[in-house]
């Protein structure tokens, strides 16, 4: 998967995404827990409405895409923002497909799989590549921030399906995503899975990850099983840990540049 073709639509940029370094990983699952708990207290608040929310949701995201894109080189600030609103938007449009259009939780994590699936064979038919190391071009950053979008929302329906239809419950289901994160990371050292499937696969994973955890904190009765700490609380909570750590990816990339010249950074 890491054959590389000419892109015809290529910038003069340097590569926009991180390092996947273990700050990168804290750092998605941390925007991964606040996204889940901000966007259930926003979505099923009932003094906002669905409608405003999902269309607010929308919108931070398109802004924040649209400062992404234009920029030039890797920035930590507007990266991580725009997966921040990637999290909440991809939240608020998996429930949008089970509240309100009324799609089980198997149809739309099926439907999810799918259309990442269907990303991906673009991506790789256009490309060459899903290296997440050759975001240099247009093009590559559409497919990559369209494949974020999808794992986001796959992430979100597969965790609701394993804690509510499977019976598992949002304690187990995070034990059950953490056993599976750990197996690309696991076939990577030792079976030598490619790194780019290693990659997309626990990229993914993170998603219901975190977002089950959050929840068994969080979400209040009678549809919590968990502490039942309530989404209000539990937005301020995951947000205050998410300033925290992009406070430290920022200062890291800025010793990091520092010391090297410009690069990608964590």
């Amino acid at each position: 998967m890491t054959t590389i073709r000419p892109d015809r639509t290529r910038l003069d940029i340097a590569v926009k995404v991180p390092e996947v370094t273990l700050v990168f990983w804290v750092a998605k699952l941390a925007t991964t827990a606040f996204g889940e708990a901000f966007s259930d207290y926003v979505f099923f608040n009932d003094r906002i409405g669905r409608d405003a929310a999902i269309l607010g949701g929308l919108a931070l995201l398109a802004g924040c895409l649209a400062v992404q894109l234009s920029m030039r080189k890797y920035s930590p600030l507007a990266y991580w923002l725009t997966v921040v609103a990637v999290s909440i938007f991809g939240t608020m449009s998996a429930d949008f497909l089970n509240q309100d259009l009324g799609m089980p939780l198997w149809g739309s994590t099926v439907m999810l799989l799918v259309l990442q699936a269907g990303v991906f064979a673009a991506w790789w038919r256009g490309q060459g590549t899903l290296d997440m190391h050759s975001i240099d071009s247009r093009a590559r950053e559409t497919f990559y921030w369209l494949t974020v979008i999808l794992t986001f929302a796959l992430g979100t329906a597969a965790g609701d399906l394993a804690a509510g239809p499977l019976g598992l419950g949002t304690l187990a289901s995070t034990f059950v995503f953490l056993g599976l994160i750990l197996l690309p990371a696991l076939a990577y050292r030792r079976f030598a899975l490619n790194e780019v499937v290693a990659f997309w696969v626990a990229y993914t994973l993170t998603r219901p990850l975190g977002a089950s955890f959050a929840d068994w904190l969080g979400v209040p009765a009678p549809y919590g099983d968990g502490l039942q700490l309530g989404t209000g609380p539990m937005s301020l909570a995951t947000g205050a840990v998410l300033l925290v750590v992009l406070g430290l990816v920022v200062r890291r990339y800025r010793v990091t540049t520092r010391h090297t010249g410009p690069g990608s950074g964590s």
